[in-house]
């Protein structure tokens, strides 16, 4: 059995893909198991090798005591028996799923895999796409077939970056097989590492559906938040006082409004409605929230042109700050962040703008979206975006953002982390 030859290290586990949800599982794995770590990027690889995680989730002492190799070399990974795959799965320009990551994730098992080998997918897809896109890639490279000679399973990520509450180990794990026999081998080997248990799902296709709702749900909640800070806007009530005082009832679920961005929330809704029209159905209440969330930079950016616009003679000499470019609070990833639809929508009026991020890499801004972080924070600018909540800017005051801004400057606090704290300057939250 797979899980035996892991404990007696006559097996090693690889996990493919050692972003943020593939490297806290592979080196969970490897204070327990023999484990190689594998990605294409070779700049990446090198960093791992020095215990450096490029996104700045795991810290040194992560690294110490693992029975792991890094390595981005193909051949390294035919020493492995049960592989875990954790690559990204985007959407692209037009919010269709892309499938390139997972599809030579696929090209690249059929590659590895022998007789007797698992494989498990992590990666958030639509239901079905386990079975229907990617195992006709493995079998037909590989020649081999599942159930006959290798088993599957699907074993969706839970991660949250910048969570230290919720963490790999103390959050129940689903996992799936392809199979009775599967299924407890998968359970077995994840229950290794995962302190909270494990629940085993009715089958992949579940599995899949679970994950990528958990999301949907998630987003529509944050659409509704958002959708009800525009109405509070127009009728002058502040949204977060509304939410206060609802939340005092015991059922009321206390989600915020806010940008939506990143590789889940803003992604995997578009996963499910595309799995739903290819079967005959065209979602409403889901798009609907997706158009919602997906409209918000364009509302923000609007306020504060408009508010620049009435208290500024000369348009193009009014600085703007943008406090925050990660695409959530206290981490480092930037990818798929909002902060910059914001940006370049407010750039396109010639209006200058100076962004900060104190965990932002200002060269992976500049390559995904064409702007790159100030070098310092400037004075008398017409209006400031708090965009990210990070800690570090959770202590500011009037005071501060008097120093840095014009005297009829907008506060634009989308997280509404200085309500009631704004007294010398124009102020607005979602």
């Amino acid at each position: 059995m797979i899980y035996d030859s892991l404990v007696k290290k006559e097996a090693k586990i690889a996990v493919i893909g050692q972003g943020y949800v593939g490297l806290p599982i592979a080196l969970a794995f490897a204070k327990k198991v023999s484990v190689i770590g594998f990605d294409i990027s070779k700049k990446k690889i090198e960093l791992l090798k020095q215990g450096i995680d490029p996104g700045k989730e795991m810290g040194k002492e992560e690294f110490e005591g693992t029975d792991i190799i890094f390595s981005d070399n193909e051949e390294d990974l035919k020493q492995a028996n049960f592989f875990i795959v954790a690559v990204p799965t985007p959407v692209d320009e037009h919010n269709v799923p892309d499938l390139r990551p997972v599809i030579g994730a696929s090209e690249l098992l059929g590659r590895v895999v022998k007789k007797g080998d698992y494989i498990v997918f992590e990666s958030t897809v639509y239901p079905g796409c386990t079975e229907e896109d990617c195992l006709p890639v493995i079998e037909r490279i590989s020649g081999l077939k599942m159930g006959t000679d290798f088993k599957m399973g699907y074993s969706p990520e839970r991660i949250n970056p910048g969570d230290k509450q919720h963490t790999l180990t103390n959050t129940i794990k689903i996992v799936s097989g392809s199979d009775a026999e599967a299924l407890e081998q998968v359970a077995k080997v994840y229950e290794m590492i995962i302190e909270a248990g494990v629940h085993r799902a009715a089958s992949m296709k579940v599995a899949e559906a679970a994950k990528v709702i958990e999301n949907t749900q998630r987003d529509l909640n944050i659409a509704l938040m958002n959708e009800l800070s525009i109405i509070f806007d127009r009728l002058n009530i502040n949204t977060y006082d509304v939410l206060e005082a609802a939340g005092t009832k015991w059922n009321f679920l206390k989600f915020q409004p806010g940008l939506v961005g990143g590789h889940c929330i803003g992604v995997d809704p578009y996963y499910l409605t595309y799995k739903a029209a290819e079967v005959g159905f065209n979602s409403r209440v889901i798009l609907a929230g997706r158009y919602i969330n997906d409209n918000m930079p364009n509302y923000l950016h609007k306020k504060v042109l408009q508010h620049v616009i009435k208290f500024n003679d000369n348009v193009k000499d009014s600085r703007v700050l943008v406090m925050g470019a990660t695409f959530k609070e206290d981490v480092a990833d930037v990818r798929n962040s909002k902060v910059a639809n914001v940006v370049n929508n407010l750039k396109a009026y010639n209006i200058p703008v100076d962004v900060i991020d104190p965990h932002a890499d200002s060269e992976e801004l500049e390559h995904e979206y064409g702007f790159g972080l100030a070098k310092e924070v400037g004075k008398d600018y017409a209006a400031v975006i708090l965009a990210v909540s990070h800690r570090e800017y959770k202590e500011y005051d009037d005071a501060y953002f008097k120093s840095i801004t014009k005297p009829d400057a907008l506060i634009a606090d989308l997280k509404g982390i200085y309500r009631g704290k704004i007294s010398s300057r124009h102020y607005f939250c979602f």
